[in-house]
């Protein structure tokens, strides 16, 4: 019923296709039930010695009754099918939009164990099965239980004996789907399960297409789809087994209802209590009787299917998003002037290690910090707690005096930009993924933030310029182009704070050079969070912020940093020490690149 609820919460909205379902299924009942009573009358008819010439005329209007009743018939179905299709799919639209709005509700800490393929799964492949559910379990229920109540009254009202010897198989087709519901619906639900794992599996095979040809994986890759197509067939080929058996048992009891029918309605024929034209109907009436029994046990088919999506989606959007927006709080309005600072912050991801302890950081407005630290110290979770990814556990995190948790996310996550070192593109053009951060911009403020990146030059090489599709994740630019091309898209947003995170450690020197100039210009006036890889490219910044073991152990500028002989100067020796001497050197050109740029920045 859980299930049953959660779909029909959606079909509130379309009353007016479903009064027509439901009117023509009560009407398309009648004219079912007419056509036998025609053919009883004409039976009636030929068969009555006393019947004369002019019954030919009576005959004639009982055909032209029956063609009325089968046009009739013909245009109900199709407005009973359009009209249930129009609700169905409407619901499956309405349901697939509430799914990707809760999905983008749900807070990140929620991806992090979940395959994309998974969620895909149950957003298009569950989703579509409640369509069976309301554009045919449910009305050919209606209708099956219809036609089964005004059969059963035309049948008891000709013979009420003969009518019950006749439904002596009802009982055994009741138990028959009781016993089968107890185990159809948990194959179907394991059948959809593996459905989403192929996808998943999928999903990750052809976004990783070029690192499994590198490798030589392809058998192995191979093997592992394999697998799981053979897994899905096998659950999907179960649960048809289950619905192979039972079709047979239902056919089976319904033919035995005319076995009944045979033995009982030829004694009455020979005792003559029962005249030949009513057991004609009741043979005709009886085929319709026993059509909608063996009607629902196929609906129950339909049924179990459906309820196995609509369960997995329902558990999809049970899901409660670990970040929320207070009822009470307040947008930021205007441009914030960058003031950030953590007030004894601690941070664990759910029941895990603390990742962040005790941490108490002040960085004022267009100030310029860098976070560097061993790989896993908490740099990047760090960051994420600026915008709400993910909530403090302890203590407070403040925006120009606002504890960040009583700002609206829209207002808050407008104020600041992000540059990752894994960008990510959309599908689409280079027009279309710069304005991504504010579709409204001209094509002139376009034009300048590619330029403000660097990324002028290539883009106006491309086949079709800023109307060049990349791809994929950009798959058919380079990294540094596409790097760029997120800077240009940071530019043009426009946000009082920046984020970049080692934004320039998976490109070649010359290209890390671009990008570093594009960083310098950006960085301009803006409150600024770098987490370095290289540090030689931040030790001009404010300030440089050491975390080792959940905290910061030492925080100053590269002067007083290298002078304490503590971890950042270890980091250095350690880092100068392992790299040859031109990188060195091209670390030192764009080192001093910074210089100029933070010179900037302050100057601003």
């Amino acid at each position: 019923m859980k299930s049953f609820k959660f779909v029909f919460k959606y079909i509130r909205k379309y009353t007016w296709p479903l009064t027509v379902t439901v009117v023509s299924m009560i009407l398309l009942v009648g004219a079912q039930l007419v056509a036998p009573w025609i053919v009883r009358e004409m039976v009636g008819i030929v068969t009555d010695p006393d019947a004369g010439a002019e019954m030919m005329g009576i005959i004639t209007r009982l055909a032209l009754l029956a063609l009325a009743v089968y046009v009739v018939r013909s245009v109900l179905q199709f407005l009973r099918s359009y009209m249930a299709h129009v609700a169905g799919w409407s619901v499956v639209a309405d349901v697939r939009e509430a799914i990707y709005q809760h999905l983008q509700r749900l807070s990140l800490g929620f991806y992090e164990d979940k395959q994309t393929g998974q969620l895909m799964s149950r957003t298009v492949n569950d989703s579509d099965l409640i369509e069976q559910l309301i554009a045919h379990a449910v009305p050919n229920v209606t209708v099956s239980v219809l036609t089964l109540i005004g059969v059963s009254s035309i049948l008891f009202s000709m013979n009420w004996r003969l009518a019950l010897f006749s439904m002596i198989p009802i009982p055994l087709i009741v138990l028959a789907m009781q016993g089968f519901s107890k185990y159809v619906r948990p194959a179907f639900r394991t059948r959809q399960v593996k459905l989403g794992e192929l996808n998943a599996v999928l999903n990750d095979n052809l976004s990783g297409v070029r690192e499994i040809k590198a490798f030589t994986r392809e058998e192995v890759e191979q093997a592992r789809v394999s697998d799981h197509i053979t897994q899905y067939r096998d659950s999907l080929l179960r649960a048809l087994r289950l619905m192979a058996t039972f079709h047979p048992i239902v056919d089976f009891s319904s033919a035995l209802g005319t076995v009944v029918l045979i033995y009982f309605g030829g004694q009455l024929i020979l005792d003559q209590a029962l005249a030949i034209e009513d057991l004609v109907a009741f043979f005709l009436y009886l085929e319709i009787f026993y059509q909608p029994v063996r009607t629902l046990s196929q609906a129950w088919e339909s049924i179990q299917e459906a309820m196995a999506g609509a369960e997995r989606v329902a558990e999809l959007l049970d899901e409660h998003p670990d970040v929320t927006e207070r009822l009470d709080a307040v947008a930021l309005t205007g441009r914030a002037q960058g003031a950030i600072r953590f007030h004894d912050v601690s941070f664990r991801y759910k029941a895990g290690e603390p990742v962040l302890e005790h941490v108490d950081l002040d960085i004022a407005p267009g100030m310029v910090v860098a976070l560097v630290g061993p790989t896993g110290v908490g740099k990047t979770t760090l960051v994420n707690l600026i915008p709400r990814f993910y909530d403090v556990v302890e203590g407070k995190i403040t925006l120009d005096g606002h504890d960040v948790q009583d700002l609206t996310l829209k207002s808050l996550r407008q104020q600041i930009s992000i540059v990752l070192q894994d960008v990510f593109l959309f599908h689409g053009t280079v027009r279309e993924n710069i304005l991504f951060g504010r579709p409204g911009a001209s094509e002139e403020e376009m034009v300048e933030a590619a330029r403000v990146a660097n990324a002028q030059d290539f883009i106006a090489q491309l086949p079709e310029g800023y109307d060049t599709m990349i791809g994929e994740r950009g798959v058919k630019l380079s990294g540094g182009q596409r790097q760029r091309i997120a800077i240009a898209r940071a530019v043009l947003k426009d946000a009082p704070i920046l984020i970049l995170d080692e934004a320039t450690s998976s490109v070649d020197t010359e290209t890390e050079f671009l990008i570093q100039q594009a960083l310098e210009r950006l960085m301009v006036g803006r409150t600024t969070i770098v987490i370095a890889h290289r540090l030689s490219t931040i030790r001009n910044a404010d300030l440089i912020v050491v975390l080792e073991g959940s905290q910061i152990v030492e925080q100053g500028t590269h002067e007083a940093l290298m002078a304490q002989d503590g971890l950042y100067q270890h980091l250095n020796q350690v880092q100068m020490a392992g790299e040859p001497q031109w990188q060195a050197i091209q670390e030192q050109r764009q080192g001093a690149a910074v210089d100029e740029g933070v010179h900037l920045a302050r100057d601003c």
